[in-house]
């Protein structure tokens, strides 16, 4: 692999030691320059007073602010944009709702998920999981590095061009291998909060 930087995207994740505040704030001082707030089952008004602090801490550093599932959310405080899961509003819909100018991510688990987000408008597809993550409930079939490298070739045969970033509990140590498949970037949570000194873990990923 050539001496790049990962494309990280950090997903806030609350923990018994660190806020959603927290956890963006040390992935941010770690290097990250792209923050997901997800706060799944929680009520809207409290999900904007945290996407509201966290954007000005992304502003700050720089960094792209997304916010996932609210779409309303993401035009009412104009943040960067926002993630779509399998369950949440389809991709065409929110492309509807925001026009142009923010960016949509897509979950997907199969090239025929990548193709439908791409046709819908997508700017990027949240690609996974790697393996067993506890993150998330209901979890779809685990891809591993096969199932990356599968989809990359059908991407190119299909003459698809978009950002794939995988998801699904990924370790430092995983992240090389992940990179050789061809996806375009990683995200991470757990990783990065179960670390000792989790902003010299994120410094650590960003110089791989």
């Amino acid at each position: 692999m050539e001496d790049k930087t990962v494309e990280l995207q950090f997903i806030t994740h609350f923990t018994d030691t660190y806020s959603y505040y927290d956890s963006a704030r040390m992935a941010l001082e770690g290097g990250c320059r792209w923050v997901q707030l997800r706060m799944k089952d929680t009520p809207v008004d409290e999900v904007e007073r945290e996407a509201i602090r966290l954007q000005r801490l992304c502003k700050d550093y720089g960094a792209t602010f997304i916010i996932d599932d609210h779409v309303e959310l993401v035009k009412k405080i104009h943040a960067d944009g926002v993630h779509l899961g399998q369950k949440d509003m389809p991709v065409a819909e929110a492309r509807k709702i925001l026009g142009k100018e923010f960016i949509i991510g897509g979950t997907a688990n199969t090239f025929n998920d990548v193709k439908m987000h791409y046709e819908a408008g997508a700017d990027y597809i949240g690609c996974g999981p790697f393996r067993f993550t506890t993150t998330k409930k209901n979890l779809s079939p685990v891809l591993g590095l096969e199932g990356y490298r599968s989809i990359i070739q059908q991407m190119r045969k299909a003459d698809i061009h978009l950002p794939i970033v995988a998801i699904g509990g990924i370790t430092l140590e995983d992240i090389p291998s992940i990179m050789e498949t061809g996806v375009t970037g990683i995200a991470l949570s757990g990783t990065i909060l179960r670390a000792e000194d989790p902003v010299a873990e994120t410094k650590r990923i960003m110089n791989l």
